[in-house]
């Protein structure tokens, strides 16, 4: 596991709750700077997620609805992690322990520059076994 935040912040890029608990098929890249969520290495993406926690006896639920926010600045990567700051607190505010990344878009306006990331979140548990 790197100790660094990732360079970029691109569609597909999912960010877990780091926990002990979780399987150990789930390698993660990096903690720094995320208030105790990082991102799953490998660049996997959704399906591939799903498959890796299935081989585990995890699951994962994909929850409707995504959170988006907004962050003005002149530096790419800060208005990125910034703005990956604030999707993760609205995770903890939710209770949900993953999300993924589904578009990542820079404009600018009045001449000032802001990134706006859009994710929706995602529940890893492990299966429930029923007898």
């Amino acid at each position: 596991m790197s100790r660094s935040e990732p360079q970029t912040i691109e569609r597909g890029a999912i960010f877990v709750q780091d926990n002990p608990f979780l399987p150990k098929a789930l390698c993660l890249e990096s903690k720094t700077g995320y208030g105790g969520w990082a991102r799953v290495a490998n660049q996997v993406h959704g399906g591939q997620l799903e498959t890796m926690l299935n081989a585990a006896g995890w699951t994962s639920f994909y929850l409707a609805g995504s959170i988006q926010t907004t962050v003005f600045g002149f530096d790419r990567r800060k208005m990125a992690s910034e703005a990956l700051k604030r999707l993760i607190v609205n995770m903890s505010v939710d209770r949900c322990n993953c999300l993924e990344i589904d578009d990542v878009t820079t404009h600018s306006w009045l001449g000032l520059p802001y990134l706006r990331l859009m994710s929706h979140a995602r529940q890893i548990q492990e299966k429930k076994v029923t007898r």
